[in-house]
């Protein structure tokens, strides 16, 4: 997904929190119904037993060979703190295979797909798959909306009232993953309910522990690539900024044309010159270093309409319109609130081009949202990792900026892993590491799930996925949205 830049609990509240999963679990619905050996030839159908579930409801169910996929809601509450101060549907989906399988729960940290689909470590295990849309997004918001339920321990809390509610159907080993702010999501998951999995799978994790120091971006901007492809980017980057006048019309008119306003970012001005910047970063997470042949070789000589298809192809001109920010609030909030932003240093573009730099998660949430930054959240959860990670694996892409600042672990983690895939994007992922690492990674999943074979024991670079790749239901390129975000 093309996703756009901007990226605490009070160390206080963080062990409140703690103190009061017990509270928050006390209101979780006990499943139903017979489990019987297999999905399809169980006593009760798997759809009556999911819909036994207290507070579950189907939207629909969609064929697919080999599976049954249902879209359904499920009732939790607005604070898991105080269950009883109301409730709001939340969005899953459950990829059905066997209830003797391994479960994957899996969580993008947006909005959930409604169509099928595998995750990379779903296929490795060839099991179920479970995946839930992130609170706050559309639908999944409560109605009148308190934003200060939007935090990384209450969206831990949804994931644990689902795995609670499902085990029952599901028995065998559960797997959490997911990819950049999903890849956040799982961690957090694990920091707050370490008992609930039997493995993370972390893809392209960004770890901001300390909001205000971002060298490590600046760093990885030096070097990234090849000095021609980083020389082509900062040239289109700098020359849309010396264009700025002739573009910004353009801009107003493209703008008029699709009904396009700009308020929440305060002008068009501002807009723009977000885009702009966005640019080398979006290009560095999404493409190749083989991509650089689309950028236009000489931007000075470069015409005004090459210039902005190249800015619009990489960051989108859409995006930081209201249009374009209104389905990312909750993304923002928590950037603004818990999660932290990025910024950046342009030493090739000259000062007086650049009048706001990288604008914070602030200026893309509205103002009638109050935000204040929690500094400890992160802290919290860097410190749990490098300290009592048990079975988890991060995957990390090196020419993606995101993984400038990642998880790192200590002397205290346990079965754990951070492996790079060399030359790849944000859509890093197991299959694109080296094959030592891909081999141990494979191993190393398939244990946790509970399906490693007595061979891939002895030898782990006997493992490979157990189901075999569709090309439908697995499709691996990166997702994209039409700007930067992890």
């Amino acid at each position: 997904m093309r996703k756009a830049l901007r990226w605490l609990l009070a160390l206080t509240v963080l062990i409140g929190t703690l103190s009061t999963a017990s509270a928050a679990t006390a209101a979780e619905p006990e499943a139903t119904g017979t489990t019987g050996t297999t999905g399809t030839t169980a006593t009760t159908d798997i759809k009556e037993q999911l819909l036994s579930i207290p507070g579950m409801s189907l939207i629909e169910e969609k064929p697919y060979t080999g599976y049954r996929f249902f879209v359904l809601n499920y009732t939790q509450p607005i604070d898991h703190r105080h269950p009883s101060k109301g409730t709001f549907q939340q969005r899953i989906t459950v990829l059905h295979k066997d209830v003797s399988r391994p479960t994957v729960f899996y969580t993008g940290g947006y909005n959930v797909s409604t169509n099928p689909g595998r995750r990379e470590p779903t296929q490795i295990v060839d099991g179920n798959q479970v995946s839930m849309e992130y609170r706050f997004f559309t639908p999944s918001r409560p109605d009148p909306a308190d934003w200060t339920k939007l935090d990384i321990w209450q969206a831990a809390s949804d994931q644990h009232r689902i795995f609670k509610a499902l085990k029952k159907i599901y028995p065998e080993n559960w797997v959490s993953t997911g990819g950049s702010k999903g890849g956040m999501t799982a961690t957090y998951y694990e920091r707050f309910y370490p008992k609930d999995m039997d493995g993370v799978v972390a893809y392209v994790a960004p770890n901001d522990v300390v909001n205000n120091e971002d060298s490590a971006y600046d760093r990885f901007f030096a070097g990234v690539g090849t000095k021609e492809c980083r020389d082509r980017l900062n040239a289109v980057q700098r020359e849309a900024l010396v264009r700025r006048e002739p573009l910004e019309k353009k801009y107003a008119e493209y703008a008029a044309a699709e009904g396009f306003t700009f308020d929440t970012i305060g002008s068009l001005d501002r807009a723009y010159e977000a885009v702009v910047l966005d640019y080398v970063w979006g290009f560095w997470q999404y493409s190749l270093l083989s991509d650089c042949d689309s950028i236009p070789a000489d931007a000075k000589t470069a015409t005004d309409d090459d210039i902005w298809t190249s800015i619009d192809t990489i960051s989108g001109f859409s995006f930081y319109t209201d249009q374009g920010l209104s389905p990312y609030t909750p993304y923002y909030y928590q950037a603004g609130t818990q999660l932290g932003a990025p910024t950046i240093g342009f030493p090739h573009i000259e000062k007086k081009y650049i009048r706001y730099g990288y604008q914070p998660p602030r200026n893309f949430v509205p103002r009638d949202i109050t935000m204040k930054f929690q500094p400890y959240a992160m802290r919290d959860v860097d410190t749990w990792v490098k300290h009592n990670a048990r079975h988890m694996l991060f995957v990390y892409g090196q020419n993606d900026p995101w993984g400038a600042e990642r998880f790192r672990l200590g002397k205290g983690a346990k079965d754990s892993y951070v492996f790079t895939a060399p030359g790849l994007n944000h859509g890093a992922n197991v299959a694109g590491l080296v094959p030592d690492q891909k081999a141990l990674a494979t191993a190393r999943i398939l244990e946790w799930a509970g399906v490693a074979s007595s061979t891939v024991q002895a030898d782990p670079s006997a493992a490979k996925p157990l189901a075999k790749f569709d090309a439908k239901l697995d499709k691996r390129d990166v997702e994209r949205e039409p700007a930067l975000r992890p």
